[in-house]
């Protein structure tokens, strides 16, 4: 058997497996999809419409649970090539293009290591202690708007469950260095008590200033006040208070140049000593889940949340891009659903492979099909993303609120790569000797500013 016919059946058994796969996702797929729409689509609606409220709480657990572990993810492989990149080297270049999955693949490798427990440990405490700080840095997340209605728990007083629940990490820090029955452990604990209580001061009343111009503890309402131009946002009116607050947070976080708490040359890994598998994972997505959820918090409180700098709603229409929903009655045009759903993807994927099979009808028309239908998915994800982030709040906001979270994400990894780690002394005199009256100073000053403002008449 020649190369030319060895290579004819083979492109022929491809053939034979992607041109049926076509077709049921042209074809069939969307058929099947508009008739299950309409057959239980109304019985459905009423169900989740009289459940409403169970339905919202399990939605909005289900997707914090299922998002805090992706952004794990996310921010580690941008730690590994953020780092990389600074030092001259290439970094994760293996899995997947680019070392995309790398991340992905070291959790799970953490995942199905052996989980040690030491024989004098307190096997109950050193257990569920990871439990508590990554359930702790999970349940922040609950009253974090996102964009407009996308907020777990929208409490009247979510700065101060913020401050109880995350305060409750440096309680799983330290059981974890206790109960390991390590001196590095313990320390490591200690560590990060001393640490936690005397930059949790600083870090609550570098807000204060911000509650009293907002005249809510609503994270949701806050945020909402900030909308408008960049000139709205906090940061313009409390840069102290941002200033500190940033500072103050990096030490929350255990992040360089105050990660004293896990110092690998001094006590070996800190806390974490003795931990591996499973409760090393939790520990270790735990501190890149605080990472974002510091970063979300300096958004939220300071640089505007869920809004735009600009108001780019208004430059769209400027340029004539106006809403881009398709309004129709679906009683109308019954029957003509099924034609639609099953008509127009095999026309646009016919016309988009046109081009690729006229230059080069030497390849299989199968290759050209599937180069066209994936053209069509990319055309059709753009024309549904522009058209939502100009018809539907809660897309524009959720965009801008990530992009600007995960440059702050950025900006934790970028002082990782750059700045070496302080001393012990100098982490506890800064927040006692300099931030503590630095942030009792934005206070009072605060406090001054608007009484001056109140009695001129100006709100």
């Amino acid at each position: 058997m020649t190369a030319a016919t060895r290579s004819l059946r083979q492109v022929a058994t491809v053939g034979r497996i992607v041109i049926p796969l076509l077709v049921i996702f042209l074809i069939v797929a969307p058929v099947a999809t508009v008739l299950v729409a309409q057959a239980i689509g109304p019985w459905l609606i009423s169900v989740l419409n009289s459940n409403i409220g169970i339905l919202r709480f399990v939605v909005a657990i289900t997707a914090i649970l299922l998002f805090s572990i992706p952004a794990a993810f996310i921010i580690i492989y941008m730690e590994l090539k953020v780092i990389a990149y600074m030092n001259l080297r290439v970094g994760p270049n293996r899995v997947l293009p680019a070392g995309a999955a790398h991340s992905v693949v070291a959790g799970l490798k953490v995942l199905t290591k052996e989980d040690f427990t030491p024989n004098s440990a307190d096997r109950l405490v050193f257990t569920w202690a990871p439990v508590l700080v990554f359930l702790t840095a999970v349940m922040t997340f609950m009253v974090v708007p996102f964009g407009p209605g996308l907020v777990g728990a929208p409490l009247n007083i979510g700065l101060l469950y913020l401050f109880a629940v995350g305060g409750m990490t440096v309680v799983g820090l330290l059981l974890a260095g206790w109960s390991s029955f390590n001196k590095y452990s313990l320390l490591g604990g200690l560590r990060s008590a001393a640490q936690v209580v005397s930059y949790e001061i600083p870090l609550t009343l570098s807000v204060v200033g911000l509650i009293l111009l907002a005249g809510s503890m609503s994270i949701d309402s806050i945020a909402r006040q900030q909308s408008g131009w960049v000139w709205d946002w906090f940061v313009f009116r409390q840069p102290l208070g941002a200033l500190i607050f940033f500072i103050a947070g990096v030490a929350e976080a255990n992040r360089t140049p105050f990660d004293l708490t896990e110092a690998d040359s001094e006590i070996v890994a800190g806390f974490a000593t003795e931990y591996s598998g499973m409760r090393f994972g939790f520990l270790f997505f735990a501190e890149y889940v605080n990472v974002f959820i510091m970063s979300a918090l300096i958004v939220t409180l300071f640089f505007g949340a869920w809004n735009a700098p600009v108001d780019v709603n208004w430059l769209l229409h400027l340029v004539g891009v106006g809403p881009l929903s398709i309004a129709f009655d679906p009683g109308q045009l019954g029957g003509n659903l099924v034609a639609l759903a099953a008509v127009v993807p095999l026309v646009v994927t016919l016309v988009l492979a046109a081009p690729f099979y006229l230059l080069r009808p030497e390849k299989p028309v199968w290759q050209s099909l599937l180069i066209g239908f994936l053209l069509l998915n990319l055309l059709l994800v753009g024309v549904l993303g522009l058209s939502a982030y100009v018809d539907w709040d809660w897309v524009a906001g959720l965009i801008w609120f990530m992009v600007k979270a995960f440059a702050f994400v950025f900006v934790f990894v970028w002082m990782r790569g750059t700045f070496p780690r302080v001393r012990i002394d100098q982490l506890m005199g800064f927040a006692w000797k300099w931030l503590l009256p630095a942030s009792l100073l934005n206070l009072f000053a605060t406090a001054l500013a608007i009484i001056l403002l109140k009695s001129a008449g100006i709100n």
